[in-house]
């Protein structure tokens, strides 16, 4: 997990011991050098190209032109800049600050969204609060019946329509009935689609323009990598995005697609998905990330 990451920033020491020593001031030249080689490594752990530039620029920036006295200085410079690029304020989940509270997730096929859903909605119930989960995605075979096994799990309300139905009648609906119920949570969950199909998309508009939901978040698949950074580019231009989830993270080996959707994407991480059981959902702490991408020095 996260080797390729690993492999390209803890080099960035060694060439600068190689090159120069310890005690000795990093030239404009070197930084720059070590600034283009940064660049392909991140590409190939499959960070977009225009996030390693941007962390590469950052980084021979925070080298140039400075004396670091051991390897642990520079780790320490790089870790700072990788900080600094990652740390967005994400939204707050809970308390809810009105009830009921709506979130709606949006996000390809495939990548995880009700699995996500019922993971915050086990969160949330272990706080105390009411949730309602609407089985918005009336197009695939099996979500509605997914959505509900997992919502007895997590003893969350789930409510429904039939397949085909609208799914922002769905939506309305559920909203209305927390309304009633006086419950603390709505969390929507939409049908996976590309962010090239138009159509599809126009179903996730008319869901926001229905419920007018108090959080958009985007559920991604860590393994996407590089790719993450259009589909939230789409999403966020169709729709609006608020936040980010990224799911999957015990199946990735590289780990670009944390930095490419923090750093290209400007949109914060709110969490990250590490596995399928119900605790499997952590908060993206910026400082816990970059310390396992920087090896120890």
């Amino acid at each position: 997990m996260l080797d390729r990451l690993r492999k390209a920033l803890g080099s960035i020491g060694e060439r600068i011991a190689e090159a120069a020593g310890t005690g000795i001031t990093v030239s404009e030249k070197k930084a720059e050098e070590i600034a283009d080689e940064l660049v392909l490594e991140l590409v190939q752990a499959d960070v977009a190209l225009d996030a390693a530039e941007k962390i590469a620029e950052r980084i021979k920036s925070a080298l140039a032109g400075r004396k670091f006295s051991s390897r642990r200085e520079i780790r320490d410079a790089v870790r700072s800049v990788l900080v600094d690029l990652l740390s967005r304020e994400a939204p707050k989940i809970a308390p809810p600050p009105e009830k009921p509270y709506i979130i709606m997730f949006v996000g390809p096929n495939g990548v995880g969204k009700t699995t996500t859903i019922a993971k915050i909605a086990h969160q949330l119930r272990k706080g105390g609060y009411s949730v309602v989960i609407a089985a918005a995605d009336t197009f695939r075979a099996g979500s509605i019946e997914q959505t509900e096994e997992w919502a007895e799990r997590v003893g969350a309300r789930v409510v429904k329509h039939s397949y085909g139905a609208d799914p922002a009648a769905v939506a309305f609906d559920a909203v209305k009935s927390a309304k009633a119920r006086g419950d603390d949570y709505v969390l929507i969950d939409t049908a996976g689609r590309q962010e090239t199909n138009e159509n599809l998309m126009e179903q996730l508009k008319k869901i926001k323009r229905v419920v007018k939901p108090h959080l958009t978040v985007f559920v991604g698949e860590g393994m996407a990598g590089s790719a993450v950074a259009e589909q939230i580019r789409r999403f966020n231009e169709e729709l609006g995005i608020d936040g980010i989830i990224l799911t999957k993270m015990d199946t990735d080996t590289k780990g670009g697609a944390v930095l490419t959707a923090a750093v290209a994407a400007e949109v914060p991480i709110i969490y990250l998905g590490w596995g399928e059981a119900p605790e499997d959902l952590k908060p993206f702490d910026p400082e816990e990330f970059v310390s396992k991408i920087l090896p120890e020095v």
